[in-house]
């Protein structure tokens, strides 16, 4: 078990790491291997069909897989033992097919089922999704697996394999067409993190994760330096500077009288001194965060709270750090979780979940980190950095960024087709080292643009968490 070093405040300016242009998108090539690996698994299993539903909030598995995500609407992807897979789509997402290089190289086909689109918009130029499904083989005699966004265990829910979170009216035609046993919830599949497909990223991936993790880092800043009081909400966060890359989920911000919403959007508050401040900014493959005080130090802090330094954000940013060093290939999760839950305890940091997460397209992709887990850490996991802590008294404290764990082959890989990346990541690694003093493994490739960096007091940013040296 990592030890306690301690923490102090620091006053350093805030480290330029650079920005970058836009990777490359996967080619076909790259979403053929895809493809590829999902037979496998399909064979595995023995599914002659992988049925893969998408809708606009449920779209990283449909865009991993093909480059199309839906937009408005639903969508289906059938995926058979062999020839070209089909997509189905709504009136609306016809044309955006293009979006798909597998599309546009003829290599996936396309089919409108209007039912896909919203409510009202014409029905009557399309075949029934019956005829769709069976059409491409599936009748008696198939096995076909369903991914959506998620699959249950036993204890959840009892006879989980056939527990299905794609609309009814899909699983009951594939029911109809197949029989019940026949269809079960392949969900893990893309997503499971031991074996998921999306749970080990590429050279490439690791690449667009970090020009995403760079403009949603950059936004955080932007936000942090310049938060003045009397500002509102909505203000602040045109900070963010968005410039149009898809967003994983909603920026959040909370302060005042609406830091206890959590989850919320900005809705016009207006930021105070002595009051707490939490946001968020998100794109795909990226999630930054940051929870403090609107304050310049302890004397403008409640009088309960005036201790958050020393009994709160300084144990937070302390442990964090020793999560940090157990980072390496082959750590079973349990042992990051144990960390958290022995030395935040519940009754006094209130982390309900899980001490961080896999991250992908989507913003939670799955975790291996939870008490009894064994799976182990490895070589092209994405992880979020998301430990929250909660409190009456003290609110909260983050530091909440993305990483990508990569054994020397990966490293080796990255630095030869985005070395730009690379050399970036290498500078926050002795950003994080050298001035926040924190052990890192060599395998941690850390994608934010403020690492590890925790301003306590938001008017005065410059002065940042470190460890004892």
């Amino acid at each position: 078990m990592a030890v306690s070093r301690g923490c102090r405040l620091i006053e350093i300016e805030w480290p330029e790491f650079g920005l970058c242009d836009r990777p490359p998108p996967p080619g076909v090539a790259a979403f053929e291997t895809r493809l590829d690996a999902a037979r496998s698994a399909m064979e595995e299993r023995g599914l002659t069909h992988l049925v893969v539903y998408g809708d606009r909030e449920h779209f990283a598995n449909l865009a991993y897989l093909t480059g199309f995500d839906p937009r408005f609407e639903e969508a289906l992807l059938v995926l058979g033992r062999h020839g070209d897979p089909l997509v189905v789509v709504g009136n609306e997402c016809e044309a955006y097919l293009a979006v798909s290089p597998l599309y546009t190289a003829g290599k996936l086909r396309g089919e409108r089922y209007q039912p896909f689109s919203l409510l009202n918009q014409p029905r009557g130029d399309s075949r029934l999704i019956k005829e769709i499904l069976a059409g491409e083989g599936i009748g008696r005699g198939a096995q076909v697996g369903c991914a959506g966004w998620k699959y249950l265990s036993e204890p959840e829910h009892p006879g989980a394999a056939h527990a299905l979170e794609l609309p009814a009216y899909l699983v009951d035609t594939l029911r109809d067409l197949t029989g019940w046993e026949n269809v079960v919830n392949a969900t893990d599949i893309l997503m499971h993190p031991g074996h998921g497909l999306r749970t080990t990223c590429s050279p490439g991936e690791i690449a667009y994760f970090e020009y995403t993790s760079i403009l949603a880092s950059e936004g955080m800043k932007r936000m942090i330096l310049g938060l003045r009081e009397g500002m509102t909400d909505h203000e602040l966060a045109k900070r963010v500077e968005y410039n149009g890359e898809p967003l994983a989920c909603h920026l959040a911000m909370g302060t005042g009288d609406t830091h206890h919403l959590g989850l919320a959007s900005p809705r016009g508050a207006t930021i105070r001194r002595g009051d707490p401040f939490a946001a968020n900014f998100s794109y795909w493959g990226s999630n930054c965060c940051r929870a403090g005080w609107v304050a310049a130090s302890a004397g403008d802090l409640p009088a309960d709270a005036k201790d958050y330094v020393e009994s709160f954000a300084g144990p937070y940013f302390d442990v964090l750090c020793a999560w940090y060093g157990l980072l390496r290939i082959g750590t079973p999760g349990d042992a990051l979780a144990r960390l958290v839950d022995e030395r935040l305890p519940f009754e006094r940091f209130g982390i309900t979940l899980n001490a961080g997460h896999l991250i992908h397209l989507d913003e939670w992709l799955s975790s291996p980190i939870y008490l009894g887990s064994d799976l182990p850490l490895r070589s092209g996991m994405a992880i979020q950095v998301d430990v929250i802590p909660t409190s009456p008294i003290y609110f909260s404290t983050r530091m909440e960024d993305g990483l990508v764990l990569a054994d020397s082959s990966l490293r080796a890989e990255l630095q030869a087709g985005y070395p730009e990346c690379y050399a970036r990541c290498q500078r926050r690694r002795e950003f994080m080292i050298e001035v926040l003093g924190i052990n890192l493994p060599e395998e941690v490739l850390p994608l934010s643009n403020i690492p590890a960096i925790v301003p306590p007091f938001l008017l005065k940013p410059n002065m940042v968490l470190a460890l004892e040296s």
